[in-house]
């Protein structure tokens, strides 16, 4: 069984690799802007070889991608604050939605009484 962090290693590795096919970059060319052999980088993309930190920089600016994007940390980030956002642009409108309510209870109240004080002036002419 795999563990978590496997599992993000997979994917980041993953990542490199489809980001580095969609841009049209080689594993030849990307070895030789890391300054390795093409077995190396290789074993790089199929996790074979660990990334470090200084090898993770490399990698995201040779294929203009950011690090978040690489990690895939971003998405994360983003849907929470999106969520967060969805529930507090809820509240807000359920909030609308009641004080509206409310007010148009008040007018419609205030309505009933002005008619009925009408039509008690009205009789008694």
């Amino acid at each position: 069984m795999k563990s978590r962090v496997q599992e993000k290693l997979k994917k980041m590795t993953e990542k490199i690799a489809s980001v580095r096919i969609r841009r049209g970059y080689t594993l030849e060319y990307m070895a030789h802007e890391l300054d390795l052999t093409q077995a190396s980088y290789r074993k790089i993309e199929i996790g074979e070889t660990h990334l470090t930190v200084e090898r993770l920089f490399q990698i995201s600016e040779i294929l203009n991608v950011s690090l978040p994007e690489l990690l895939e940390i971003g998405n994360d980030v983003f849907n929470q604050t999106n969520n967060e956002r969805a529930t507090d642009y809820q509240q807000k409108i359920e909030n609308f939605y009641q004080e509206s309510k409310e007010v148009y209870e008040k007018l419609l109240q205030s309505k009933d009484e002005q008619i009925a004080l009408l039509k008690s002036m009205a009789k008694s002419f």
